[in-house]
């Protein structure tokens, strides 16, 4: 049996989840509403404040959905009742972030500033400069946002310039020597 499939997703108070015919799913809470269709052939239901969820068979591929559906689930109930936040850090000389309306104003090094717009349901923060923190109720949006203004300007190896996550080690290499 899965782990992670075969624990129960508590439903804290003020989240409210219906499960409609077709396995689709809808979660409402006080940062937002999700709703996502799950495979057909998984057994999801509420029992006592909780959703559980069932695998018809220990097919492969049914034991793949498990944890899966688990996992998916259990990010829509977190992430309408606290969010998900990813932090970023900028390093290097002259590059900083800053807020313009909603949009975020990136200076990275080019020879123009690079504006970002976040999609919906992402709000994004710009505590000091060099830091911006990337908030929201769906993990996947968030994540991919985070990942989207990373890419912007890859932490490099030699100096350690660009944007990183906060939790992210850049290994650094060691740059070229003269000779003698």
């Amino acid at each position: 049996m899965s782990r992670i499939g075969k624990m129960p997703i508590d439903i804290p108070k003020g989240v409210d989840v219906k499960i409609e015919e077709g396995n689709k799913v809808t979660v409402k809470g006080p940062k937002g509403t999700m709703e996502q269709t799950f495979s057909s052939d998984m057994l999801i239901k509420i029992e006592e404040n909780q959703v559980i969820i069932e695998r018809p068979s220990d097919l492969k591929r049914h034991k793949a959905f498990h944890g899966l559906t688990r996992s998916l689930l259990n990010n829509m109930v977190v992430g309408v009742s606290e969010g998900f936040e990813k932090k970023l850090e900028i390093n290097g000389v002259g590059y900083r972030a800053q807020l313009q309306g909603t949009n975020l104003l990136l200076s990275l090094g080019y020879s123009h500033p690079i504006e970002m717009i976040p999609p919906k349901g992402i709000t994004v923060e710009v505590p000091a400069q060099t830091q911006i923190i990337v908030k929201g109720y769906d993990k996947q949006a968030v994540g991919e946002f985070a990942a989207e203004i990373r890419a912007k300007r890859k932490p490099e190896p030699y100096l350690g310039k660009g944007v990183k996550y906060a939790d992210e080690k850049i290994r650094r290499k060691e740059g070229k020597t003269g000779s003698v």
